[in-house]
């Protein structure tokens, strides 16, 4: 197994802004389409953004305009820059393959956003 490891979430106000980062030692992020996704309690996984090989971006409309999804090719990791959250983000997020490869979900990063 391939391990993804999420990390950057945490609780914040409505309004508040977090950085999500996503690694993996046997993952090439650049060459992979790679997503975002979340899950809230009760909830099926639902992917919030995508970013492909050649750096295309898109976003569910519930996050757009609000999150932006990018990679360091450098450090080879995944982020998720989330701002003005709103309590309907409150979920655990989890960044994985998002076209024709997955690998095994790791814990994710839970994000709790207080009215």
């Amino acid at each position: 197994q391939v391990p993804l490891v999420e990390s950057g979430g945490g609780l914040v106000q409505t309004g508040g802004s977090l950085r999500l980062s996503c690694a993996a030692s046997r993952i090439i992020f650049s060459i992979n389409t790679m997503g975002w996704y979340r899950q809230a309690p009760g909830k099926q996984r639902e992917l919030v953004a995508r970013i492909t090989s050649a750096g295309m971006t898109n976003y569910a409309d519930s996050v757009k305009g609000r999150f932006t999804i990018s990679r360091d090719v450098s450090k080879n990791t995944l982020s998720l820059q989330m701002n003005n959250l709103e309590p309907e983000d409150s979920a655990v997020y989890y960044c994985n393959g998002a076209h024709n490869i997955q690998w095994a979900w790791g814990q994710g990063a839970q994000v709790t956003v207080s009215s």
